[in-house]
Parts: C-alpha cells; sequence; structure tokens
C-alpha cells in the first residue's frame, strides 16, 4: 500500500497541529473512512481489507483520528465530538478535499452524524455501521474494552464480544489489534472515549440525539448486525426512522464488524450506495 509498512504507519498530514497518521489509496470520488472504538483500533485495523476493495473505484482515504492509531497525541488535549469533528475537517482541508463520502464505524458514525450535522456542505453520503443513537446503557463489549489492559489473551477476550462467530478472531487479527493497543497512550485515548462503567448497576451511555440525526439530510446507509453485542441493533432502527434520508439494511447471523462478517455485501452495498454520487 504505497510503500506503507505492516504496522499501520501510513503517510502524515499535519491537521490541528497534530501529525496525522492516513492511508491512501485509488483513485475516484473521495471516501473517508473512519475507524470505530475499542482495544487496538486504528485505521489500519479496521480497515485494511476494505481500503483496498473500495479503491478500484474510488480515492479511499482512512485516518487515525485524534487519540488513536499513529496520530500525534497532544496530552492538552480535550476530547470529545467537537474536536473530533474540527480534526476531521482539518484533514480534509489539509489534503485539498472539499466534499467526500463517509463510512463511519461505531464510533466513526457517530462522528460521521456530527459532523454531518456541523458542516454538512462538506458531505456527499454516508454509510454508518453499528453506530449508536440517542440514550443506551454500556455493554458488555463496551466494558470490556474499558477494562482491557495489553496483553494477546486479554485481546482475544475482550474481541470475543465482537464477531457473531468467533471464527472472525482469527490470531493475525488479535495480533494487529494487540501491536495497535502497545502504541503510547492508546488505551488512555479509549478511556476518554467512554465513561468509567460504574461499578454496580447499569452505566448510562449517549449516542448522537434523535434531534441532530433528525437534521442530517445526506442519502444515508445504514448498516447493522441483528446480533450485535457492543451496539444494540435497536440503536441502528432508531437512526433508520430519524434520519430523513435512510435505508436499513440489517444482517442476520452478524455482529458488530459488518465490513469482516459480511465483507463481500458490505463491499457491493457501499459500491452501490456511493455509484449514483461518484
Amino acid at each position: 500500500m504505497n510503500g506503507e509498512v505492516e504496522d499501520g504507519r501510513g503517510k502524515t498530514v499535519q491537521a490541528l497541529d497534530l501529525a496525522t497518521n492516513y492511508h491512501d489509496m485509488g483513485d475516484g470520488f473521495p471516501v473517508v473512512l473512519l475507524h470505530g472504538s475499542g482495544p487496538g483500533v486504528s485505521a489500519w485495523t479496521n480497515w485494511k481489507r476494505v481500503m483496498p476493495a473500495l479503491a478500484d473505484s474510488f480515492r479511499v482515504i482512512a485516518p487515525d483520528l485524534a487519540g488513536f492509531g499513529y496520530t500525534e497525541r497532544n496530552p492538552e488535549l480535550h476530547y470529545d465530538i467537537k474536536l473530533w469533528s474540527k480534526h476531521l475537517i482539518a484533514i480534509l482541508d489539509a489534503l485539498g478535499l472539499e466534499k467526500v463520502n463517509l463510512v463511519g464505524n461505531s464510533f466513526g458514525g457517530s462522528l460521521s452524524l456530527a459532523a454531518a450535522a456541523r458542516f454538512p456542505e462538506r458531505f456527499n453520503r454516508i454509510v454508518l455501521m453499528g453506530t449508536p443513537c440517542d440514550k443506551f446503557t454500556m455493554t458488555p463489549g463496551l466494558r470490556a474494552g474499558w477494562n482491557y489492559t495489553p496483553s494477546r489473551e486479554n485481546m482475544r477476550e475482550a474481541m470475543q464480544h465482537f464477531p457473531f462467530d468467533p471464527a472472525c478472531i482469527t490470531d493475525e487479527l488479535v495480533e494487529d489489534r494487540y501491536q495497535a493497543s502497545l502504541i503510547p497512550g492508546a488505551q488512555e485515548g479509549l478511556r476518554k472515549l467512554l465513561v468509567k462503567p460504574n461499578d454496580e448497576g447499569e452505566t448510562p451511555l449517549s449516542g448522537m440525539p434523535v434531534a441532530v440525526v433528525g437534521n442530517v439530510v445526506h442519502p444515508t446507509l445504514v448498516l447493522h448486525g441483528r446480533e450485535d453485542m457492543v451496539i444494540p441493533v435497536e440503536m441502528g432502527i432508531l437512526l433508520a426512522r430519524s434520519m430523513p434520508n435512510a435505508e436499513l439494511h440489517m444482517f442476520g447471523r452478524c455482529g458488530h464488524w459488518v465490513q469482516a462478517e459480511r465483507f463481500d455485501a458490505f463491499i457491493r452495498l457501499a459500491k452501490a450506495h456511493f455509484g449514483a454520487a461518484a
């Protein structure tokens, strides 16, 4: 991939005063892939199989967002959705991209919605996967991510919550995400994204409010696994009901990793959704 090495280091662009790691493949209308959260997450671990599959039709850009992967960390920054939205726009500006399509996975889906609501003119079409909406309670999968401490065994255990079929958790994937979790500041960044779980009882969480997503008018494809144990499928249904130009595709026997568990269908659906705009 353009000389990139297998640890996930790609190119670097200065955005929001951060040396931002990103991957860039293909030609055509730009598609920006926004990774999720979780132990060892990065653009590379989230999208390394997807990028070349989309790059035959589009220019595909996948950044490590502030606090994640190999992007520079600034301990003085306060991580919140406003900062991540500004970082995303700064990346687009630095790369000279006036308007892009978005694919957002989980946390990346929340960021897609926040950015599209605040900067609607910068985005064309959106694909959301496993994206939270409005209020819900912390799931065991999110709790496991917050509690993770780096080891291969702990990584494999934490990842058990993500797919429907545990066969998706390959040794290669465990190693990729374990190595990414060793990047200095990686787990601290994740814990700034999620609230600390309550010792007893439920831990309330909030995705993007219905009042916000209801104003996102971009044509949107909502993808969700029926057996998602990280972000309940009811969140995807609520998104599709709340957004004026959304369509929902629910995958049976599928967990939180639609792009991995239903790879061929995901690529086909994303290309079809973006094709009319390309």
